[in-house]
């Protein structure tokens, strides 16, 4: 298992930095839009869709919508004199709402779950909810202040994937050494309150050395640990809230796509609600 979790890593990573860094923006935008693409037919699993035509149906649909937006606004529109787009600052929007609403669902899991559990169409909905934006939040953060620096956009990608990262590995370490009270066992009964504040504390420091990276105003600081603090804090949501729906359907993994790793959503259910938190945050009180 580990050999197969070190081999699936080493093939991944470079791949993953060279879409970052390399591929042009209509290129960075079909190759999230893929990603997203495998998250919906994991996510169509995750509904109780049983049946490879509906799972393909599904995908399509929300690669579709990825694609709409993609082709409906050219990247060079996505950012206009230092705003995002109006269209793309609502799908944001609607995000932070959404995983607002996860958040209750989350904490009140498994009561007042019975309408939603029992549906496939509104947890397909919420499929769409959770990455759609994804990719939104993504190509926005891609696209920002492109025509001054390339790779701006570039660094706030990899500062999100790093606190998010930062926090996984410090929950992981603090949470099997001195673990002890559960965050929310109904939900995932592996993690716990002293792995989310080992978590919050491993990405202080990257918070602090990206503060300092983008000579911050002393003044604003506040801000960027407040934002990065949300951050980090909604990473643990979007994993719970994936252990949420794959407990509702009784599997232990979203997918096989990743030999060691389980399916997509297992390494991305994190980010899916890092990135669009983050824009959101960005957006409204950064850019």
């Amino acid at each position: 298992m580990l050999k197969q979790r070190v081999i699936t890593a080493l093939i991944l990573a470079p791949l993953a930095l060279f879409g970052i860094l390399f591929l042009p923006l209509i290129g960075f935008e079909l190759f999230i839009a893929a990603v997203m693409g495998l998250g919906a037919w994991e996510w169509a699993n995750m509904s109780g869709m049983k049946s490879r035509p509906s799972k393909a149906v599904y995908t399509l649909i929300v690669l579709s919508l990825c694609l709409l937006l993609a082709f409906q606004l050219p990247h060079d529109l996505i950012w206009y004199q230092g705003s995002l787009n109006s269209l793309y600052h609502y799908v944001l929007s609607v995000a932070a709402i959404w995983w607002t609403v996860s958040l209750g669902m989350i904490l009140a899991y498994p009561k007042y779950s019975s309408v939603w559990r029992k549906s496939v169409a509104i947890r397909a909905v919420f499929g769409v909810l959770t990455l759609v934006p994804t990719w939104v939040a993504v190509v926005s953060l891609r696209t920002s202040l492109y025509d001054i620096d390339p790779l701006y956009g570039a660094s706030l990608i990899f500062y999100v994937l790093g606190i998010v990262w930062a926090a996984d590995i410090g929950a992981f370490f603090v949470g099997v050494k001195f673990g002890r009270h559960k965050l929310r066992p109904n939900v995932s009964p592996g993690k716990t309150l002293e792995g989310l504040a080992g978590g919050v504390m491993a990405s202080t420091a990257i918070i602090a050395f990206a503060a300092m990276h983008y000579q911050v105003d002393p003044g604003r600081i506040w801000l960027h640990i407040l934002v990065g603090g949300i951050t980090v804090g909604v990473s643990a949501l979007g994993d719970l809230n994936e252990s949420m729906f794959k407990r509702c359907e009784g599997i232990k993994d979203s997918g096989k796509l990743l030999p060691g790793h389980g399916g997509i959503m297992d390494r991305i259910d994190s980010l899916t609600a890092a990135f669009p938190v983050f824009a959101f945050c960005y957006v409204t009180w950064m850019a």
